[in-house]
Protein backbone atom coordinates (compact mmCIF):
# COMPACT_ATOMS: atom_id res chain seq x y z
CA UNK A 1 0.00 0.00 0.00
CA UNK A 2 2.38 2.40 0.63
CA UNK A 3 4.79 1.81 -3.14
CA UNK A 4 1.05 2.56 -4.40
CA UNK A 5 0.90 6.42 -2.22
CA UNK A 6 4.97 6.68 -3.55
CA UNK A 7 3.67 5.95 -6.84
CA UNK A 8 0.71 8.12 -6.87
CA UNK A 9 2.38 10.88 -4.76
CA UNK A 10 5.39 10.79 -7.50
CA UNK A 11 2.48 10.91 -10.61
CA UNK A 12 0.92 14.20 -8.74
CA UNK A 13 4.07 15.66 -8.75
CA UNK A 14 5.11 14.98 -12.28
CA UNK A 15 1.74 16.40 -13.51
CA UNK A 16 2.33 19.71 -11.35
CA UNK A 17 5.37 20.20 -12.92
CA UNK A 18 3.98 19.27 -16.73
CA UNK A 19 0.98 21.40 -16.28
CA UNK A 20 3.48 24.06 -14.80
CA UNK A 21 6.10 24.35 -17.64
CA UNK A 22 2.98 24.42 -20.09
CA UNK A 23 1.79 27.35 -18.29
CA UNK A 24 4.82 28.69 -18.44
CA UNK A 25 5.35 28.10 -22.16
CA UNK A 26 2.36 29.75 -22.65
CA UNK A 27 2.90 32.80 -20.61
CA UNK A 28 6.49 33.36 -22.56
CA UNK A 29 4.46 32.87 -26.04
CA UNK A 30 2.22 35.07 -25.25
CA UNK A 31 4.80 37.48 -24.39
CA UNK A 32 6.67 37.28 -27.94
CA UNK A 33 3.33 37.53 -29.47
CA UNK A 34 2.89 41.05 -27.74
CA UNK A 35 6.38 41.65 -28.38
CA UNK A 36 5.73 41.59 -31.94
CA UNK A 37 2.70 43.37 -31.86
CA UNK A 38 4.25 46.14 -30.33
CA UNK A 39 7.06 46.48 -33.68
CA UNK A 40 3.87 45.99 -35.94
CA UNK A 41 2.50 48.74 -34.24
CA UNK A 42 5.43 50.71 -34.58
CA UNK A 43 6.27 49.93 -38.34
CA UNK A 44 2.94 50.89 -39.10
CA UNK A 45 3.08 54.47 -38.13
CA UNK A 46 6.75 54.40 -40.08
CA UNK A 47 5.20 53.09 -43.30
CA UNK A 48 2.09 55.56 -42.84
CA UNK A 49 4.96 59.09 -42.31
CA UNK A 50 7.10 57.83 -45.12
CA UNK A 51 4.52 59.17 -48.06
CA UNK A 52 4.01 62.40 -45.71
CA UNK A 53 7.60 62.49 -45.84
CA UNK A 54 8.63 61.84 -49.73
CA UNK A 55 5.91 64.74 -50.83
CA UNK A 56 7.91 67.01 -48.63
CA UNK A 57 10.99 66.20 -50.30
CA UNK A 58 9.45 66.25 -53.73
CA UNK A 59 9.39 69.60 -53.91
CA UNK A 60 12.35 70.57 -52.80
CA UNK A 61 14.78 67.61 -54.70
CA UNK A 62 12.67 67.37 -57.77
CA UNK A 63 15.68 65.73 -59.47
CA UNK A 64 16.03 63.28 -56.79
CA UNK A 65 13.47 60.97 -57.95
CA UNK A 66 15.40 58.25 -58.07
CA UNK A 67 16.30 58.35 -54.14
CA UNK A 68 12.42 58.70 -53.74
CA UNK A 69 11.47 56.21 -55.95
CA UNK A 70 13.66 53.73 -54.00
CA UNK A 71 12.49 54.94 -50.73
CA UNK A 72 8.72 53.85 -51.67
CA UNK A 73 9.32 50.58 -52.98
CA UNK A 74 11.33 49.95 -50.02
CA UNK A 75 8.26 50.16 -48.08
CA UNK A 76 5.72 49.06 -50.43
CA UNK A 77 8.45 45.70 -50.19
CA UNK A 78 8.56 46.09 -45.95
CA UNK A 79 4.97 46.31 -45.95
CA UNK A 80 4.06 43.37 -48.32
CA UNK A 81 6.10 41.25 -46.08
CA UNK A 82 4.20 38.83 -44.31
CA UNK A 83 4.93 35.88 -41.71
CA UNK A 84 8.60 35.25 -41.79
CA UNK A 85 10.23 37.50 -39.39
CA UNK A 86 13.92 37.37 -41.41
CA UNK A 87 12.31 38.43 -44.42
CA UNK A 88 10.39 40.72 -42.76
CA UNK A 89 13.77 42.32 -40.98
CA UNK A 90 15.43 41.77 -44.68
CA UNK A 91 13.20 44.58 -45.79
CA UNK A 92 12.94 46.57 -43.02
CA UNK A 93 17.05 46.81 -42.97
CA UNK A 94 16.70 48.22 -46.90
CA UNK A 95 13.89 50.48 -46.05
CA UNK A 96 16.18 51.82 -43.16
CA UNK A 97 18.94 52.43 -45.37
CA UNK A 98 16.74 54.10 -47.98
CA UNK A 99 15.74 56.12 -45.36
CA UNK A 100 19.09 57.18 -44.24
CA UNK A 101 19.40 58.88 -48.01
CA UNK A 102 16.47 60.93 -47.76
CA UNK A 103 17.86 62.04 -44.84
CA UNK A 104 21.17 62.75 -46.50
CA UNK A 105 19.42 64.93 -49.38
CA UNK A 106 19.01 67.49 -46.67
CA UNK A 107 22.71 68.64 -46.75
CA UNK A 108 22.62 69.43 -50.57
CA UNK A 109 19.34 71.66 -50.10
CA UNK A 110 19.51 73.82 -47.19
CA UNK A 111 15.78 75.32 -47.76
CA UNK A 112 14.39 71.78 -47.36
CA UNK A 113 16.56 71.62 -44.32
CA UNK A 114 14.70 74.50 -42.81
CA UNK A 115 10.80 73.67 -43.77
CA UNK A 116 9.03 72.91 -40.75
CA UNK A 117 7.25 70.13 -42.30
CA UNK A 118 10.24 68.52 -43.16
CA UNK A 119 11.71 68.73 -39.82
CA UNK A 120 8.92 67.84 -37.83
CA UNK A 121 8.57 64.64 -40.07
CA UNK A 122 12.11 64.07 -39.65
CA UNK A 123 11.52 64.05 -36.19
CA UNK A 124 8.98 61.62 -35.92
CA UNK A 125 10.79 59.15 -38.01
CA UNK A 126 13.81 58.97 -35.77
CA UNK A 127 11.27 58.66 -33.16
CA UNK A 128 9.40 55.76 -34.59
CA UNK A 129 13.01 54.56 -35.20
CA UNK A 130 13.58 54.59 -31.40
CA UNK A 131 10.32 53.01 -30.34
CA UNK A 132 11.12 50.42 -33.32
CA UNK A 133 14.67 49.46 -31.72
CA UNK A 134 13.36 49.59 -28.31
CA UNK A 135 10.51 46.92 -29.52
CA UNK A 136 13.06 44.61 -31.36
CA UNK A 137 15.19 44.92 -27.98
CA UNK A 138 12.00 43.54 -26.34
CA UNK A 139 11.19 41.02 -28.45
CA UNK A 140 13.96 39.22 -28.87
CA UNK A 141 14.53 39.48 -24.92
CA UNK A 142 11.46 37.16 -24.90
CA UNK A 143 12.12 35.33 -28.23
CA UNK A 144 15.49 34.62 -26.27
CA UNK A 145 13.41 33.48 -22.86
CA UNK A 146 11.32 31.52 -24.49
CA UNK A 147 13.99 29.75 -27.23
CA UNK A 148 16.06 28.80 -23.73
CA UNK A 149 13.00 27.48 -22.12
CA UNK A 150 12.54 25.29 -25.22
CA UNK A 151 16.24 24.09 -24.73
CA UNK A 152 16.11 23.76 -21.23
CA UNK A 153 16.31 19.49 -19.73
CA UNK A 154 13.58 18.40 -18.99
CA UNK A 155 11.09 21.54 -19.80
CA UNK A 156 12.37 20.49 -23.45
CA UNK A 157 10.48 17.41 -23.20
CA UNK A 158 6.75 19.49 -22.72
CA UNK A 159 7.88 21.53 -25.37
CA UNK A 160 8.49 18.42 -27.14
CA UNK A 161 5.02 17.33 -26.29
CA UNK A 162 2.98 20.03 -27.02
CA UNK A 163 4.90 21.34 -30.08
CA UNK A 164 6.20 24.60 -28.85
CA UNK A 165 9.11 25.55 -31.54
CA UNK A 166 11.68 28.16 -31.66
CA UNK A 167 10.92 31.52 -32.66
CA UNK A 168 13.26 33.91 -34.60
CA UNK A 169 15.04 36.85 -33.76
CA UNK A 170 14.31 39.94 -35.10
CA UNK A 171 17.92 41.15 -36.12
CA UNK A 172 19.18 43.98 -37.64
CA UNK A 173 21.73 43.06 -41.06
CA UNK A 174 25.42 43.78 -40.55
CA UNK A 175 26.12 47.26 -40.38
CA UNK A 176 23.13 48.60 -39.46
CA UNK A 177 23.71 47.60 -35.94
CA UNK A 178 24.13 51.61 -34.73
CA UNK A 179 21.53 53.53 -36.56
CA UNK A 180 22.95 56.50 -35.94
CA UNK A 181 26.18 55.49 -38.16
CA UNK A 182 26.46 58.59 -40.31
CA UNK A 183 25.43 58.01 -44.16
CA UNK A 184 27.66 58.51 -47.05
CA UNK A 185 25.78 59.78 -49.70
CA UNK A 186 27.51 60.31 -53.11
CA UNK A 187 25.67 62.15 -55.65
Amino acid sequence: MNGLWIVLIFLAVCCVYAVSVYNGFILLRNRVNEAWSDIEVQMKRRYDLIPNLVETVKGYAKHESGTLEKVIQARNMAMASQGNIKELAQSENVLTGALKSIFALTENYPDLKANANFMELQRELRDTEDKIQAARRFYNGNVLAFNTKIELFPSNIVAAVFHFEKRDFFELAEGEQDARNAVKVQF
